[in-house]
Parts: structure tokens; sequence; C-alpha cells
């Protein structure tokens, strides 16, 4: 063929020529990817671990009621235990009352004897009194008999019925404790039922932490085929001699291209904007943007670090910031969040997908949830808050919204689909849900308590765990809280397995949450010290302040003046 202008448009027309050289394309290969990466798929599925979990959820229900009972038991154990020191405290009274007005009895008795065993208007007249004297004393003697039997007649009277509400209130607490007991009885019956249930499910949870060990060794297989295959790539550009332009120069095939380069046809016909290919045997080779290869590059070098929501790398990525990242790092200011980037980035179709367009994944229920960055058609690369990390994976073609390239520039703004009929965002692939929702907390296919250890991220102190972006976002916290206060984050309790909350319920069944409904068995809380774990302490002051930037929260029930505070506890609500 011959080119008829310097930058290599041809006699054949660029929308023809783009039209012959469409299949006859090679750029770089992604190493086949899982529809799920880092997360359940069919082979973990087990029917023994799903019997086992229905038996522990039926324990866990049992559980659950008599945790509502054994409270209204305590409660009214409480109510009767302080009815009955009242009443004991009243009988006690009574008769310190009663006692005192026997001992004014006792002293106007004796006097009595004093004078000869009775006072009389006589004796009133020898002590030498006058005689009006005698008939004022005989009226006020009687009025003393009078007052002093009715006293005396009374308080009798108040501490019987004292002594008999005592009688009352001490049956009534008895009979609260042996309600207590009772209850407590059954809790232990369950406990050993739900002790059972996890010596079995350890077992089931074996098999399923090596399976998904597995999954994950091949998931980092996947990674490194794909960066191989994209160096690979690189180093065929390379061989050819072939220097990436700059996007600009892309950006219209008809008005031509740099020389020795070609259009890449669209599925629809004509060209396609923001690409070329350098002609050559077998098959051509596609030439994306400089700045497209250097973002693709650097996505690549990301692969394998964990997802966190609200970070921004090097040590962990949210989905929206990782592209955007990588492409501002590359010369192309994008935004750096999913739906700010839906919003802005001009549309190609999916049968047009490149290496280094955006495609962004959602539902008609849930709308915009996710994006990524596509290797081809069939693929993305993405910090993936399902998987935890950032990962290569299969594009599901029927939730595909919107396929973009950033090297075209910003389109008019266009609002993303949000949530429709009452459904719950969904951010980076994972459901965002309301903080302290138990519902939430939820992730990965796994029972609370149930999660392998493969599933699991350290957070670098001790054997302490947690959901991967929960770790990740642990250490960037920590990072900072060492910063202010010169010293690590200090950490008695994180990740709680079902077998440890039976234990801990064994223990404290009126505090400890019922087994399989923990936070800590989501690995999505943690206990803390070191000041933290004291309300009004500048560590509490600062974690307050500070620890919502990393996605951590104390939740509102731990609160002071909530009835149940608990100053070192935390979540992470960053996804």
């Amino acid at each position: 063929m011959r080119a008829r202008s310097r930058r290599g448009a041809t006699s054949l027309g660029v929308a023809a020529l783009a039209a012959v050289l469409a299949v006859a394309l090679a750029g770089p290969a992604a190493a086949a990817p899982s529809d799920q990466p880092g997360g359940t798929s069919g082979t973990l599925d087990s029917a023994a671990l799903d019997r086992l979990q229905q038996r522990a959820a039926e324990v866990q229900a049992d559980l659950q009621q008599r945790q509502a009972e054994v409270t209204a038991a305590q409660q009214a154990l409480a109510a009767a235990q302080a009815d009955a020191d009242t009443a004991r405290a009243d009988v006690a009274a009574a008769e310190g009352e009663l006692a005192r007005y026997q001992a004014v009895v006792a002293r106007y008795a004796s006097a009595a004897y004093r004078d000869g065993g009775a006072l009389t208007p006589l004796s009133v007249l020898l002590s030498g009194a006058d005689p009006g004297d005698v008939v004022a004393a005989l009226g006020y003697l009687e009025a003393v008999d009078d007052h002093t039997a009715a006293t005396v007649t009374a308080a009798e009277q108040q501490r019987r019925a004292a002594v008999a509400d005592r009688t009352a209130a001490e049956a009534a607490l008895a009979e609260a404790q042996q309600r207590a007991d009772r209850l407590s009885g059954q809790v232990a019956e369950l406990q050993a039922s739900a002790e059972a249930v996890t010596d079995e499910l350890d077992v089931a949870l074996g098999d399923v932490d090596r399976q998904l060990s597995d999954l994950q060794r091949q998931q980092a297989d996947v990674n490194r085929q794909t960066a191989a295959n994209w160096r690979a790539y690189l180093d065929q550009l390379a061989a050819a001699g072939v220097a990436a332009p700059p996007a600009s120069v892309l950006l219209d095939p008809a008005a031509g291209l740099p020389g020795g380069l070609l259009p890449v046809g669209a599925a629809a016909g004509g060209a396609q904007r923001g690409a070329a290919q350098s002609p050559r045997e077998p098959t051509s080779l596609l030439v994306l943007p400089a700045e497209t290869l250097a973002a693709v590059t650097a996505a690549m070098d990301a692969l394998g670090r964990p997802y966190a929501p609200g970070t921004a790398g090097p040590d962990s990525w949210d989905c929206g910031s990782l592209v955007s990242t990588v492409y501002r790092d590359a010369g192309i200011d994008l935004p750096g969040d999913q739906a700010g980037l839906f919003a802005g980035t001009t549309p190609v179709d999916l049968a047009d997908a490149l290496p280094g367009d955006l495609v962004f994944l959602g539902t008609p229920e849930s709308g915009l949830g996710h994006v990524g960055i596509a290797l081809d058609g069939q693929t993305m690369l993405a910090a993936d808050g399902r998987a935890g990390a950032v990962v290569v994976r299969r594009l599901p073609a029927d939730q595909v919204l919107h396929v973009g390239r950033p090297s075209l520039g910003p389109r008019a703004e266009v609002a993303p689909p949000g949530p429709t009929g009452g459904a719950l965002r969904v951010e980076c692939g994972n459901t965002v849900y309301p903080p302290s929702s138990v519902e939430g907390r939820s992730w990965g296919g796994y029972p609370n308590g149930l999660i392998p250890p493969s599933a699991l991220c350290p957070i670098g102190v001790g054997s302490h765990a947690l959901r991967c972006d929960a770790a990740a976002a642990w250490r960037a916290l920590g990072a900072a809280y060492a910063t202010a206060f010169g010293g690590p984050l200090c950490i008695t309790d994180s990740y709680r397995t079902y077998a440890s909350q039976v234990r801990l319920y064994g223990e404290k069944p009126a505090l400890a949450a019922v087994p399989g409904t923990s936070n800590h068995g989501w690995g999505l809380a943690v206990d803390l010290c070191g000041g933290i774990d004291t309300f009004g302490t500048p560590q509490y002051a600062w974690m307050v302040a500070n620890a919502g930037r990393f996605g951590w929260l104390h939740p509102t029930w731990a609160d002071p003046g909530n009835g149940r505070e608990e100053p070192w506890h935390w979540e992470y609500a960053g996804s």
C-alpha cells in the first residue's frame, strides 16, 4: 500500500483500511482469570460445610433466643434482689423505730418504779405541788399512757408489715434465682452443642481453607502471567522500533497518523480514535498512546496489593484511586472515584475495548458499582473489593455499563446510575452497608467466625488478622497514630473465630455477643489498649478525631451513656 500523506492515510481510505487490518492485530495477552478472583466460587461449595453451617445457624438462633431470656431473667433477678434489699432495710428500720419507742416506754416505766411503781395525783401532791398541779398532772399522765400505747402498737404493726414484705421479696428473689439457674443450665447445654458444631466446622473449614489457598495461588499465577505478557508486549514494541506517540496525535485517524502507523478498525465500521497499529507479519502490532502504556504498566506494578476504601497507594488502593493515580502520573488527570470517572470519560463500544480503557460495572438495582482498567474485551485489572486486592479478573459482559477511553479527553459529564428500589450502593465490587449493620459484616460468602485464614490478612502485630481491606486501613491508621504519639497502636483482640466466640460466650453469656454474631467474627473489629481503652484520654480523643479518615469508627452503642460503654471497641466501616 502506498501512503497518501506523510502521516499515513492510505489510498483505500481510513475506514476501509481499518476494516481490512482489524483482523490482524496483536496486543498484550492476559492470562485466563477467574470470575471472582480471591473470593468464593463453585470449587468452594461443600455440602458437608453447608450442613454444618446450618447446624451452627440453628444453635445460634437458639442461643439468641436464650440470650434474650437470660437478659430478662438477670434483670428480673436484679430487680428482685433490689426489692429484697429494700424490704430487709425496711424491716431493719421498723425494728429500729420500735426499739426506740420501746426505750421511751422503758424509761417511763423506770421513772414510775422509782416513784413507787406509778405516778398518781397523790404522788404529785406529796411532791409539794399545789392541788391545781395535781389535776393537770392527772390529765397529762393519762395522755402519755394513751400515746405510748398507740405509738408502740403502730411501730409493732409497721415492723410486722415490713417482715411480711421481706418474706415476699425473698420468695420472689428465690424464684428469680431458680429461673436464672434453669436458663444457665439451658445455655450450658446449647454451648455444648455449639462446641460440638465448632469441632466439626473446624475440620470442614480446614478443607475450605486449602481450596481457597489453591485459588489464591492460581490468582497470583494469573497476575504474574498477565504482567509478564504485558512486559513482553512492551518488548515487542521496542524490538519493532515503535515509539509510542502521545495521546494527542492519535485522536483523529482521519487527519493522519505518525509515519508507519495505520488506523485500528472499529467493530461498527470506521477507525477507532486513540489507537493505531504498526503493520507487520503475521500480525500487526497494537500501538497505544504513551500515556496509556505508562498507566497500565504502573497498574501492573500494583497487582497483589490490598484493596482498602479511601486509600490511594502505594501500599493499598481502592478502584477509583488506582485508576486516577496511574493516569495522573502518566499525564492525564482523572477524578479519583468511580462516579467521577464514569461521569467524565469519553465512551467507546465494549467490542472496541483496548488495553487502558476504563470499564464500569453495575446492575440495574445497585447502579454503578465498580471501575477497572481493561486489558482486552474479556478481562480487567482492578482494585477489587470482593477479592480484597488488586487483581486481574474476568469481565462480566452483562454488568458492563460503560467503557471509556481516558486518552480521548473528558466528555460532558453524565450522571452515573445509582441504586434503585432501596438497593444498597456498591463500591469497587463490594456492597456498602450502613455502619453497625450486622448483615453488612457478611462478606466473601463465609459465615461469621468461619472465615478461612487464607482469606484474612495479618496486621503485623502478633497473630492478629483482619479482612484484607480492614488490615490495610489499620496499617494506614497505625502509621498516622505512631506519628502523633511516637508509638504503635495497642491492640488486644481482632478477628475472633466461631470457637473463640463460643468460649467467650460461655464465660460471659450476658456480656459477650451470641456466637456467630460478633463483629469480630467478620474480621472487621478490634479491641484497643494503650489509653484508647479509656474515655477522655488524649489517645481516645485522637481516635475519635482521626479514625474515620481511615474507615474506622467507634459504634454508637459503645459510646458513653448508652448502657454498654466500651471505649476500646472500634469497627471498620470503610466498605
